[in-house]
């Protein structure tokens, strides 16, 4: 009987140690179930990670605008008395835009004219006066020079009429004086006129600078006259038109703008952190509506604004069609390669230089674990990965709010 009774109570306890066991593995499995999220294939985006050299551009938004651009601002004062042309006009150099009308500086310029002739020919005159003071000079010491060549002529007879006997010593004497005083007169007078020409030059260049000023002064107004006749001086289209008919201008106003359509630069605004990448030179792809246009960059300003930084991009092929000045342009500026860069394309929800969580899996694999995915910069549509996943893992590319409680998901393939 005690035997009995001991057997009994042994598969009791097998009994309950066996129900402890299979109700554990029951909250083990429901547990599981509650954590693993299965999503069908069919409602989700998965995206591999792909390895390479990647070439590191910078996405810029900008502009075009004229490489020449000439202001147009009024000479003198005056009224706008016609307006030929509006903005949006081809223009070439000598066509004209507006006209300005100032009858003061009509009457200042005829004035201005009336004492340069006049100048003119009182230098003429003067001019004239000066070749007789001249002539005057010279017949004096031809004179002179006649003079001392008759007393060296008489010295030689003296000397010829002593050796004969006839001349006394004190006539020679007497006729090397004179010659010695008609040199040294002649020598005086030609150093007397040697200073007179200088003295005429110097005449003669105050009154030609006296004329020269009126002349620069007649030149001066005629400039500002031929200037009412407002042109473009450049080719290209008129940009802009600051003035209207019958307005009344002071000296100096800016009238309009002037821009050249076949000669074009771009303007780009580069993010912050990504402009100490970029250096004077680089290459540069700026998209229109129309068309692709290569450039390089040309210079980048040191000031930053509002989180940008300008360069000025050169253009290094032919325009299409909408380029023209102010039209909008994308650019994709050339950084660095970077080797052997983990990326994905770019989708929806996945912003550069951000964190995020998503459902990551190995490559052949349908169960996937959350796991935090750090992102870098975009270049062409490609997103660089740089830490949380390795090379042909696949990860789910949109997150939503139900699937934050779950760390692990399993995706179920349809069909």
């Amino acid at each position: 009987m005690k035997i009995e009774i001991s057997q009994k109570k042994s598969n009791r306890r097998w009994y309950a140690l066996g129900l402890v066991v299979v109700t554990f593995l029951s909250l083990a499995f429901v547990f599981n179930q509650e954590e693993t999220l299965v999503v069908s294939a069919n409602e989700i985006d998965v995206l591999q990670v792909e390895q390479g050299n990647v070439d590191l551009y910078s996405q810029a938004f900008g502009e075009l605008f004229s490489e020449q651009e000439r202001l147009l601002t009024s000479q003198a004062s005056g009224k706008v008395a016609e307006i030929y042309l509006r903005p949006g006009t081809q223009v070439e150099p000598d066509t004209v835009i507006l006209s300005l009308a100032n009858p003061e500086l009509d009457r200042a310029h005829q004035s201005a004219l009336g004492d340069y002739n006049a100048q003119k020919v009182q230098l003429e005159s003067f001019d004239l006066e000066q070749q007789n003071e001249r002539l005057d000079y010279q017949s004096r010491i031809a004179d002179i020079e006649a003079a001392l060549e008759r007393a060296r002529l008489e010295l030689d007879v003296n000397k010829q009429l002593s050796e004969r006997g006839v001349s006394a010593k004190l006539e020679i004497q007497r006729a090397e004086l004179v010659v010695k005083q008609e040199a040294k007169k002649l020598a005086f007078e030609r150093e007397k006129y040697q200073h007179f020409l200088k003295v005429q030059a110097f005449q003669l260049k105050q009154r030609q600078i006296e004329l020269e000023q009126l002349h620069q002064q007649v030149a001066l107004l005629q400039h500002q006259l031929d200037d009412m006749q407002v042109k473009a001086g450049i080719h290209g289209t008129l940009q802009s038109l600051d003035v209207e008919i019958g307005e009344t201008l002071p000296q100096g106003s800016v009238l309009g703008r002037v821009g050249s359509v076949d000669k074009l630069l771009a303007r780009l605004r580069i993010p912050q952190h990504q402009a100490d990448q970029i250096t004077v030179g680089a290459p540069v792809e700026l998209t229109t509506r129309k068309g692709l246009i290569t450039g390089e960059i040309n210079l980048i300003e040191s000031v930053v604004n509002n989180g940008v930084v300008i360069a000025e991009v050169r253009l290094t092929s032919d325009l299409p069609a909408d380029a023209r000045p102010l039209a909008p342009v994308t650019g994709q500026i050339f950084m660095k390669t970077q080797h052997n860069a983990l990326y994905v394309p770019q989708l929806a929800g996945l912003r550069p230089l951000s964190q995020l969580e998503r459902f990551v899996m190995k490559e052949g694999e349908s169960q996937a674990t959350k796991k935090r995915i750090q992102l870098g910069d975009l270049t062409k549509g490609k997103l660089i990965i740089q830490s949380g996943v390795d090379v042909n893992d696949r990860f789910v590319s949109q997150m939503q709010d139900a699937w934050t409680a779950h760390n692990k998901m399993t995706i179920r393939q349809e069909g």
